[in-house]
Parts: C-alpha cells; sequence; structure tokens
C-alpha cells in the first residue's frame, strides 16, 4: 500500500490511538489531575509523537522523515516512562499500565520498523 497522506501511516495511526488513551488516562484519577506537570508532560509527550510522525512525512524527504521518526520514538519512550511515575505515586492501576505502555511499546515497533524501510536501498 502506497503511503499517500500521514493518516496512512500505521505508526501515526498507532500512535493516535496512544494520545486519546493518554488523555482518559489522566482525566480518571483526581490525584492524577491535580499533578498538573505530570498530566501535562505525559500529554505533550504522546501528542509530540502523533505530531512527529505527521511532519516527518510533510517534509517529502526519507531521511527528515527518518529523523522524525526518531523524535517521534524517543517521546513514546518518555511516554513510557511517565507511566512508570504514574504507576509509583498510584495515580493509575497497574492493569492500566500494563495496557497503556504495551500500545506504547506497539507505537515504538511501527515506528523502528518504518525506520527500518527507509534505510533500505532502493533498486
Amino acid at each position: 500500500m502506497k503511503i499517500q497522506r500521514f493518516e496512512d501511516i500505521i505508526a501515526w495511526q498507532k500512535a493516535r490511538e496512544l494520545v486519546v488513551e493518554i488523555y482518559r488516562l489522566t482525566n480518571v484519577s483526581e490525584n492524577f489531575k491535580k499533578d498538573f506537570g505530570l498530566r501535562e508532560q505525559i500529554r505533550r509527550a504522546a501528542v509530540s509523537a502523533m505530531s512527529n510522525i505527521a511532519e516527518g512525512f510533510g517534509r517529502n524527504s526519507d531521511k527528515e522523515m527518518s529523523n522524525f521518526l526518531n523524535i517521534a520514538s524517543g517521546s513514546i519512550a518518555e511516554v513510557q516512562s511517565q507511566l512508570y511515575v504514574a504507576l509509583d505515586l498510584k495515580y493509575i492501576e497497574r492493569g492500566s499500565f500494563d495496557s497503556v505502555y504495551l500500545l506504547a511499546d506497539e507505537a515504538s515497533r511501527l515506528l523502528t520498523a518504518f525506520m527500518k524501510y527507509l534505510r533500505k536501498p532502493t533498486k
């Protein structure tokens, strides 16, 4: 399948799901709602991943796309790290942590596969 729009990128679709789940998760717990710093940071990191995939696509260059995918991957790792903070502070339950962490991991794996694909030499 040819990618014609950034919305066609499966990693972007997964990152979009991650954003929705992070917003849902940060609205469930009263303590999470009150921790403005962590709440906003984890939200920004999730949105950053999704946005960087779209921005990279808009650059019309595989090299630049790979760079933005790399940044998106870092943002997803940031989300995963912040999920540990939320878990340790008991803002979220283990089950919620596990499901959102796995969603982030899936998005990260998709990004890694896409970056590898972009690095392949064309014949």
